[in-house]
């Protein structure tokens, strides 16, 4: 999709989700422009480096969203540990500490339900490598709201139920290992 329709994406990942997005975020070239909202499951009680560690292999900026905050070109925000993140729909980050969905917070579901709100078919979610449901009644909410819904290949991912999951909700959904999603990417600037 080259057409320049989409205007953001949204990423989900769990158990296995280092690799995953190590690899999709780290093929972002310099001038890639869309901004992108990433939501990975981290223990409460644990310090978040994931910004850190992923600033280190992207060339775009890479940073730990904060309450409303403008949605920036070409930034990629990480949910911080122990809030959902949501759009708005002027285009802020809101931060929310609503209880946990599929014993996550933050969830996929949320950011991915928020972001069909505010992008509708300007939008792309996907769905990576995790071991439960989050992702897959959110990845439906974007399919239904007309945005682009694409999915690990469950047989390349570490964890793969999270995907499965997301399969079941959206079959018609674009199935791609991980370089295919990163190519996919990467089209879109």
């Amino acid at each position: 999709m080259t057409d320049g329709r989409i205007e953001a994406i949204v990423l989900g990942a769990s158990a296995g989700s280092i690799r995953a997005l190590s690899v999709l975020l780290s093929a972002l070239p310099s001038d890639f422009q869309l901004p992108v909202l990433a939501v990975v499951h981290v223990p409460p009680d644990r310090k978040n480096e994931l910004s850190a560690v992923f600033a280190r292999r992207c060339l775009r900026p890479v940073r730990e969203a904060e309450d409303k905050e403008p949605i920036a070109a070409g930034t990629i925000y990480l949910a911080p540990p122990n809030y959902h993140m949501l759009i708005e729909g002027d285009r802020t980050i809101a931060l929310s500490m609503d209880e946990p969905v599929h014993f996550s917070r933050p969830s996929i579901d949320v950011l991915f339900d928020s972001a069909a709100d505010a992008y509708g078919p300007r939008l792309l979610a996907a769905v990576l490598t995790g071991a439960n449901e989050d992702g897959a009644a959110g990845l439906r909410a974007v399919h239904e709201a007309g945005g682009l819904a694409l999915v690990q290949d469950p047989a390349t991912a570490p964890s793969p139920e999270m995907p499965l999951a997301a399969l079941r909700a959206v079959p018609t959904a674009e199935v791609l290992n991980l370089d295919m999603l990163a190519a996919r990417l990467t089209s879109l600037r």
